[in-house]
């Protein structure tokens, strides 16, 4: 049964995350840096969003009794959370790129946050650790392989993919990760919606 938990978790925070998603963006952020340094900069950001998802999967449970919420309306707000990420994803606004900003090499925003551990990843990483403290471990584990798949992709393979699946590839790709994630996110509400009205 931990395995199943264990497979869906990190299923459902690597689509949150939305490596393939963040491609285009990345590589948007990073056109005024140069090829040989580009993949050290991604891996950097890589590594400064890991140290703000394990804060929040160690910390964010104080956070959250600090301010006396429960796992009910977490599970909800969450769900909501992650919900209108998914809209954003199926049907994306036309807005100004993240890279729009001072020139020169970006560092942390916008690459470790918000496209990497952005609201909804740290949103999923808290609710993780508040459904199951008793697991520590496995959410930790979680993380760690979430983390790696979304490190291989943009630090390893964001240059072919991009070029392999084209624009109009990688807007399918995230539309249907979309899809997908629209799902999980009616069922986080739908599971905390549960415990209200049975609790």
């Amino acid at each position: 049964m931990d395995l199943t938990i264990f497979i869906s978790t990190v299923f459902t925070l690597t689509l949150v995350m939305d490596p393939l998603g963040n491609i285009p963006m990345f590589m948007s952020a990073l056109k005024g840096v140069s090829e040989k340094r580009r993949r050290a900069v991604i891996i950097r950001e890589l590594f400064i969003a890991l140290g703000i998802m394990l804060f929040f999967l160690v910390f964010g449970k104080y956070f959250v009794s600090l301010l006396a919420l429960d796992l009910t309306a977490m599970s909800v707000a969450g769900g909501i959370v992650l919900f209108l990420i998914a809209l954003q994803m199926i049907f994306p606004a036309h807005h100004s790129s993240f890279a729009e900003g001072p020139a020169g090499e970006p560092f942390i925003v916008p690459l470790a946050i918000p496209l990497i551990a952005g609201p909804s990843t740290l949103t999923t990483v808290l609710l993780f650790s508040l459904q199951g403290p008793g697991r520590t471990g496995m959410w930790f584990g979680v993380v760690g392989v979430a983390w790696l798949i979304n490190a291989v992709i943009l630090a390893g393979l964001s240059s072919r993919l991009s070029r392999l699946l084209g624009a109009r590839g990688l807007l399918a790709m995230e539309k249907l990760m979309g899809m997908i994630l629209v799902t999980i996110s009616v069922q986080m509400i739908m599971t905390g919606l549960k415990r209200f009205l049975v609790g």
